[in-house]
């Protein structure tokens, strides 16, 4: 029974979620089916914007224990754990069930010294630490929202993710339901946070220069296969697998941002030559870093194609 599931997760500490936006976008959405991998007992520094489009089940934020169905719209803030139970006969698979919209609201905050009107999302970013649920036309308006941001890209993308984020701020009080009680305290396991949190310093510090698993694993008194074992349960992914990640994905933003070459691009990145940097690349974007930038740039060209700029003309 979703119920009882639900009690048990209460006790279980959640499971980290990596999340990682591709490297020409500021928020990641998808949508999944169900069951589905990452569909579980998780938490995450991001907030996330998720919509049910069929099915029914019991949602679990916090504390919280609440049923939902389709059209159900919902904010779940940093670090609080969460699980949509769908209701499922045996052998029943939902294709498509879940549109889900992650993004940094403390790097959106950080743009108020430019973008003083983001300062108003401070209250809705406060109530999501405990999750909130959206009803009524305010969840018809944000559903159709992450729908269209699906096919959108490049400015219309994000104009379409304000728009969102405005709809939800925006919901009349009858329509915007606080989840997660006022005293709950996340129940996440101290040391395994601990460890966790110091292996991504060193990835992240590290992340340009020579990372070696075995330093981490010596930093946190674990064997090498331990540690291993131990990130790839937590988060999801191999260590190196996502050393891998994080490198290509900074390397596609130098090849999108810059006119640097390949070259010094591989090096600037943490490869020490260049067969390897081509290969890890070509295992995450399925293509080469020049065919990356070639297609970037084709993409964008047809896009200023599409819509061209104004002419620009001096008044009389």
């Amino acid at each position: 029974m979703p119920d009882s599931r639900a009690a048990l997760f209460k006790q279980r500490p959640a499971e980290l979620e990596v999340i990682l936006p591709e490297p020409d976008q500021c928020f990641r959405w998808y949508e999944h089916d169900y069951p589905y991998a990452l569909a579980r007992w998780n938490h995450h520094p991001e907030f996330e914007i998720h919509l049910i489009r069929q099915g029914s089940g019991k949602l679990v934020a916090g504390d919280y224990i609440g049923a939902f169905g389709a059209g159900h719209v919902a904010l779940i803030g940093p670090d609080l754990p969460h699980d949509w139970i769908g209701d499922l006969a045996p052998g029943e698979y939902l294709s498509g069930r879940d549109v889900v919209l992650q993004f940094d609201g403390a790097a959106l905050l950080a743009l108020r010294g430019t973008l003083p009107e983001l300062g108003e999302l401070q209250h809705l970013f406060a109530n999501a630490r405990r999750g909130l649920e959206f009803t009524g036309a305010t969840a018809v308006q944000a559903a159709r929202l992450l729908e269209d941001i699906g096919s959108a890209q490049g400015l219309e993308r994000l104009i379409l993710f304000l728009q969102l984020i405005n709809t939800l701020l925006k919901a009349p009080t009858q329509e915007a339901h606080l989840l997660a009680s006022a005293c709950y305290a996340p129940t996440l396991d101290e040391r395994s946070s601990e460890r966790i949190n110091k292996a991504f310093d060193y990835l992240l510090t590290e992340l340009t220069g020579d990372l070696r698993l075995s330093v981490i694993a010596q930093q946190l008194d674990m064997s090498e296969p331990g540690f291993s074992r131990f990130f790839k349960r937590i988060t999801g992914h191999g260590f190196i697998d996502l050393m891998r990640k994080l490198r290509v994905q900074r390397a596609c933003r130098l090849l999108l941002q810059t006119e640097m070459s390949v070259a010094d691009i591989c090096f600037e990145v943490g490869y020490a030559n260049l067969s390897n940097f081509n290969r890890h690349f070509r295992i995450e974007m399925d293509q080469t870093p020049s065919e990356y930038r070639r297609a970037m740039a084709m993409t964008l060209f047809n896009r200023n194609a599409v819509h061209p700029a104004l002419p620009f003309t001096t008044a009389h």
